[in-house]
């Protein structure tokens, strides 16, 4: 095949190949072995599906309820190229009995709009906004499989991993981050085997492009016109976006930051001293030689004194989880959870924060006890010593790599003190 993402070449009779993809499929699901016939891209993501525990008969669950669903949606990076996806899929969907959908990095579906018939089917099978269409939890779909590689991806009727999404064919593409080149998620065609075709992995690949040209231009603007942005979860520097320019800062600054945009009423030297420095030795001298630097990374205008205080509000990542947590928002808050807050920082006043909203929202995935949320967090660097998420994670999905997992923290737990920690997974 001369294109290995493309699901059909010119000329192949999609009867045929289907007849010849569910023999596949058989084989793989009652041996473990891969026929030739199968693209190298489907065959490792058999594989990547059976590792993860995905059965052929399994189905998607939704993850994201109404009520979440939409706050998520509207805060999600994507959300304001939507109208160009409409544009440019919307038509080409619905004339087609097709289904344009699009997917956060996580695979979980936010939109799903096109043919109505179209759509009723697609209900059957949980192919609705707020499912969970990752590869680790359903297997080979294009959404999911585009996410998980990385790269556009047509998914050819059996070459679908669970049993009853095989009738149908899709093509998606990631969309990234046009500044950080992370990726957002990624958007989907789906529908019936006219799909196959080369041009439809073209054509939604160039509408992902088209998207991410658009989020360039979008992405400034709003930075100006909008309230500055503190990027502090997961990172021992702080990132601050203003005036549509990006700013790294300090420890020190970046801890200073995440105080003063919690505290819009200012706080006083005295105050800040506390929060910020365990030897009470420092003196205030050093403290307001630390805000004058400050003052100078920032520009005039947006940190004024008596008290210390930021002069316009700074929006900042750890406001998101603790809104979307305080809405009962649970999938949104895990997904802006990018990790500790400054994790290297032992500024008093932080460690209090970061350990106050990492229990917050550890808390509110063990009482959700969604088996996705909790492997998410057991599997993340802050989450893999986490004893009661493990718990919590063997209750409702009670794998023998997570079992194993459990029983290693156990025992180490109850280990005398000075023996050898654990292996890690």
């Amino acid at each position: 095949m001369t294109d290995p993402w493309v699901a059909l070449e010119p000329g192949t009779d999609p009867a045929e190949r289907v007849r010849v993809l569910r023999r596949a499929h058989e084989t793989f699901t009652e041996v473990g072995t891969v026929p030739r016939p199968v693209r190298p891209v489907v065959a490792d993501s058999w594989r990547r599906s059976a590792r993860a525990g995905v059965g052929p008969d399994g189905t998607a669950r939704v993850e994201i309820a109404d009520g979440d669903l939409g706050a998520y949606r509207t805060e999600h990076p994507l959300a304001p190229v939507m109208p160009l996806f409409r544009e440019l899929l919307g038509s080409f969907a619905t004339d087609g009995e097709h289904l344009l959908a699009v997917c956060d990095a996580h695979g979980r579906l936010l939109w799903v709009e096109g043919h109505p018939a179209t759509r009723r089917k697609a209900d059957r099978m949980n192919f609705v906004p707020g499912a969970r269409w990752a590869e680790s939890a359903v297997g080979t779909n294009a959404p999911g499989t585009a996410v998980a590689v990385d790269r556009p991806v047509q998914v050819f009727a059996a070459e679908h991993f669970i049993r009853r999404v095989q009738p149908w064919t899709c093509a998606a593409a990631p969309v990234h981050d046009p500044r950080t080149g992370q990726v957002l998620g990624a958007v989907d065609i789906t529908g019936g085997d006219g799909l196959a075709h080369p041009h439809s992995l073209g054509f939604v690949q160039a509408v992902a492009r088209a998207a991410e040209s658009q989020l360039a231009l979008l992405g400034p603007r709003r930075a100006a016109a909008g309230a500055p942005e503190l990027a502090v979860l997961g990172r021992d520097e702080a990132r601050l976006t203003a005036g549509g320019r990006g700013i790294r800062l300090s420890r020190r600054h970046s801890e200073i930051m995440v105080l003063l945009a919690r505290h819009p009423e200012g706080l006083t030297g005295d105050e800040l001293l506390c929060a910020l420095y365990e030897d009470e030795s420092v003196t205030p001298v050093t403290l307001r030689a630390e805000l004058a630097r400050l003052r100078r990374v920032l520009g005039p205008g947006l940190l004024a004194s008596r008290p210390y205080r930021l002069t316009v509000p700074v929006e900042s990542d750890v406001a998101a989880v603790e809104r979307r947590l305080a809405t009962g928002a649970v999938a949104a808050a895990a997904s802006a959870y990018a990790g500790p807050l400054l994790p290297a920082s032992l500024a008093p006043a932080v460690v209090r924060l970061r350990q106050r909203l990492a229990d917050g929202l550890r808390g509110a995935l063990i009482t959700r006890r969604d088996p996705d949320l909790l492997a998410d967090w057991t599997h993340a660097s802050w989450g893999e010593d986490d004893l009661e998420a493990w718990r919590a994670l063997v209750a409702v999905r009670p794998s023998a790599t997570a079992r194993a997992r459990l029983a290693a923290l156990e025992a180490e737990l109850a280990a005398p003190p000075g023996w050898p920690r654990a292996a890690p997974r």
